[in-house]
């Protein structure tokens, strides 16, 4: 996914890091995205669930709250009330850059912060919470014996999620400070409540009491066996999938078309699963490929010659189309079943075995011929005819110029204009 900074002013001045992900097509809704307690913007949920969203069309900025990960300032100087903050100056940058966000999201405490900043972002028409406490307070509980220290002395070091942090008795003091239940019952926005039953840091009763307290349009979905940190890449897919769905009918956005205008390049990109497994990126469309559980991979998607073979069956079958529109033959349907091979001591080494299947009341010239037009599609010549291939490093050299995405309608065409001049000259 296209990811780029997007740094703004925080609620009491500090600069705050963000990353904007964006899709490579068009973009349905932009997402906000909340991050948990002491994260980052780079957890393992943000990222992932970041990452699900934009395959969905949704842009999403994830950032860091002040004083973690890249964000200036100090954590000892935040509380719940600077992070409600953080998140509406987040929401603000955005509205500023023209893609304010319609769609806000929260994992954990960021859950409550995203419950509680909802009310002053009139740009946010729908919520979704990931594993949140109903109860701010509840967050005390997370400092163990460091809260009596706490306490006593004002100040104190506390370990959470593995490493130490400076804690300030005023934290503390404003937790008990805000009325989750009231903010949630005058939240008057969808709200969606994704929630693990076994989650062992917010426990499924802060599901419960966050959905009893929300007014309808609600909705709560279990997140199963998953941990409170999303930390499967499954547990992460599942909800983003889950968010973008139910965001859908709540945002009148539509899955983005392919269009002349949009970029005609097709990008691949490694998602971090297994040992193969990558992410292709075209034309507003999003899939895995991937290798055979048998050579490492995870078996999630296409292999790279299934590709090919989807490319040259995808061609066969619109050529075959448009030459049956162009002389209006009775086509009803087309199937094309593609293969691959490789033999060494053949040449070339390469084979594509390709079998057409025409349904409709056509003759056998008429199937002949349309078996001809498939022997000149444009994938087709492509293939056999070879292709230069340009290499260089992102970093070294950009990218030239592209053919549109109609190209390969025009080559289509073409190809049969040239196949019927071909057939008219032996005729003659």
């Amino acid at each position: 996914m296209p990811s780029r900074p997007f740094d703004f002013t925080g609620a009491d001045g500090q600069p705050l890091s963000g990353r904007l992900d964006v899709p490579d097509g068009p973009v349905r809704a932009h997402a906000l995205f909340a991050h948990c307690f002491t994260c980052s913007k780079s957890s393992v949920a943000a990222v992932r669930i970041a990452r699900a969203l934009t395959a969905k069309g949704f842009g999403v900025l994830r950032f860091d709250f002040t004083g973690l990960g890249e964000s200036g300032g100090a954590f000892a100087d935040t509380s719940f009330s600077s992070n409600i903050g953080d998140l509406v100056a987040a929401a603000s940058a955005m509205t500023r850059a023209g893609i304010a966000p319609s769609l806000l999201i929260g994992h954990s405490l960021g859950g409550a912060a995203a419950l509680a900043a909802a009310g002053d972002l009139p740009s946010v028409k729908a919520v979704a919470t990931l594993a949140t406490p109903f109860d701010v307070d509840h967050v005390k509980q997370l400092f163990g014996p460091g809260l009596a220290r706490l306490e006593e002395q004002g100040e104190a070091e506390v370990m959470l999620g593995g490493r130490p942090f400076t804690v300030r008795r005023d934290f503390v003091e404003d937790l008990a400070a805000h009325d989750q239940a009231a903010r949630i019952k005058a939240l008057k926005r969808p709200l969606l409540i994704l929630h693990a039953p076994r989650d062992d840091v917010a426990g499924i009763d802060n599901a419960t009491s966050i959905f009893m307290a929300a007014r309808h349009p609600k909705s709560f979905v279990s997140l199963d066996d998953a941990d409170h940190l999303l930390t499967r890449p499954a547990d992460a897919a599942y909800a983003a999938e889950v968010i973008a769905a139910w965001a859908s009918r709540y945002l009148a956005v539509d899955m983005p078309l392919r269009s002349e205008a949009q970029s005609g390049f097709v990008v691949v990109e490694e998602t971090g699963e297994g040992g193969f497994q990558v992410e292709v990126r075209a034309g507003g469309a999003h899939f895995l490929a991937d290798e055979p559980v048998e050579v490492g991979g995870l078996g999630s998607g296409p292999t790279p010659y299934d590709l090919l073979g989807a490319g040259l069956g995808a061609c066969t079958a619109m050529t075959l189309r448009l030459y049956a529109r162009g002389k209006g033959l009775p086509l009803e349907r087309v199937r094309v079943t593609v293969g691959h091979s490789k033999s060494k001591d053949a040449a070339p080494p390469d084979l594509f075995v390709r079998q057409v299947r025409l349904e409709g009341a056509l003759t056998d010239d008429q199937r002949r011929r349309l078996v001809e037009i498939a022997e000149r599609c444009p994938v087709h010549r492509t293939l056999a005819g070879g292709a230069r291939i340009d290499t260089t490093a992102e970093d070294i050299t950009p990218l030239p110029a592209v053919d549109s995405p109609t190209q390969h309608e025009i080559d289509s065409r073409d190809t049969i204009a040239d196949a019927e001049r071909e057939r008219d000259t032996d005729l003659a």
